[in-house]
């Protein structure tokens, strides 16, 4: 059986922040946009939470819930370095690291229980030991805390680490058994793919909790054999790891204004294909999948993506494929759409183009993509030195 271990760090942007402001400790904090700006809330201390304050909340009515929460801005670059650190702390528990945000990943902690624990013990006390030593080595290196699940499963895991925060430890139930009595009186809000819409097109029937799924058992017409899983604490229970590799690079933008000018998203977009690239050579890697974020105005959120017609890295790559997305999205001429955010990102990355294999033939191909290449590479560099915008 797996033990998989989730750890979630606590209002990780606001704990951060408190590291070089010690002062704020105790205060209600919000990061995100400013008070009077459009924008939303990115993250915010336990202390603003009381106030009803929470993520992606606009940041004009969490000023409202608290007018004395002090506001500051992301410093990305500052979570990234403690984020850093704490991938490498997880590293020392386990090579089987999933990421899933600078804050949040999944660990696969089966082989790594019998280093852990006294001579005898169980594997209950093993896990327990392990998730202990993980939360105090974070606490020590990185300055903040976070709380731990361990389950069988993933599913389980998350919904360990949620019930003690912050700064908690978890250790779920692995029989089949004890994990629905652990879940039945759990709102059916804890599970995946159970949104708001669902919750509420289930109350009319009465159901609310787990164990109201449980008791409609698999082939229910009202919701799918996947929840119904779920609600008995079935799950997957593989941890997807990439060691230190990024698995996208993308980039969004939040309009000041809500904006149904198809030219300003369009323009805006480019400038993020632009921004992308220049981050994505950063490392010698190819990207063989484009996507394309859009936001309206009521937050409602679609993505779209496609393959390249080769693993790309040069900027018109990147370009006629966010063009070619966004106008299949919204082509000219349609009626206008009202936009709040835009954003670009390239996924599914490899370490070669693909195209290495020797071959007795010319490849047109191969030299128009090196070419391209060739040129991006010269206006990063002249962006660096501040010879183009």
């Amino acid at each position: 059986m797996a033990v998989i271990l989730h750890v979630d760090m606590d209002a990780f942007f606001a704990s951060v922040e408190l590291l070089s402001h010690p002062e704020w400790r105790g205060k209600p904090l919000v990061v995100g946009s400013g008070p009077h700006e459009r924008g939303v809330v990115s993250t915010c201390s336990y202390e603003a939470r009381k106030f009803g304050i929470r993520s992606a909340m606009p940041s004009r009515t969490a000023y409202q819930l608290c007018p004395h929460a002090i506001f500051v801005r992301p410093h990305m670059e500052a979570y990234q370095e403690v984020s850093d650190r704490a991938f490498e702390v997880f590293s020392h528990y386990t090579p089987y690291v999933e990421g899933v945000s600078v804050d949040e990943a999944f660990l696969d902690i089966t082989g790594s229980l019998h280093l852990y624990g006294a001579r005898g013990a169980s594997a209950a006390e093993r896990a327990t030991a392990l998730g202990e030593a993980l939360r105090a080595e974070i606490r020590r290196v990185c300055g903040v805390t976070c709380s731990v699940g361990i389950a069988p499963n993933r599913l389980l895991a998350k919904i360990g680490s949620e019930q003690n925060k912050p700064d908690g430890f978890t250790l779920m139930p692995f029989e089949p058994g004890e994990i629905a009595a652990f879940l039945r009186d759990k709102p059916i809000g804890i599970l995946w793919g159970a949104g708001k819409k669902t919750v509420e097109s289930l109350k009319p029937y009465g159901i609310a909790t787990c164990g109201d799924l449980q008791r409609l058992g698999r082939g229910s017409p009202l919701v799918s054999d996947d929840l119904i899983d779920m609600a008995f604490g079935i799950s997957d229970d593989k941890v997807y790891w990439e060691p230190g590799e990024e698995k996208s690079v993308s980039r969004e933008h939040t309009f000041d204004e809500d904006t149904y000018d198809r030219a300003t998203v369009r323009e805006t977009l480019l400038e993020l294909v632009t921004d992308v690239g220049r981050r994505f050579r950063r490392a010698t890697r190819w990207a063989k999948t484009a996507k394309i974020k859009v936001r309206d105005a009521d937050f409602n959120t679609i993505t779209r993506q496609a393959p390249f017609a080769h693993p790309a890295r040069d900027d018109i790559a990147f370009r006629e494929a966010a063009l070619a997305l966004f106008d299949r999205e919204w082509p000219a001429g349609r009626k206008p759409k009202t936009i709040r955010l835009i954003g670009f990102g390239v996924t599914n990355i490899q370490d070669s183009p693909g195209d290495d294999e020797p071959s007795l033939f010319a490849n047109p191909e191969g030299e128009t993509r090196k070419k391209r290449e060739r040129l991006a590479e010269t206006l990063d560099n002249l962006r660096e030195k501040g010879l183009l915008s």
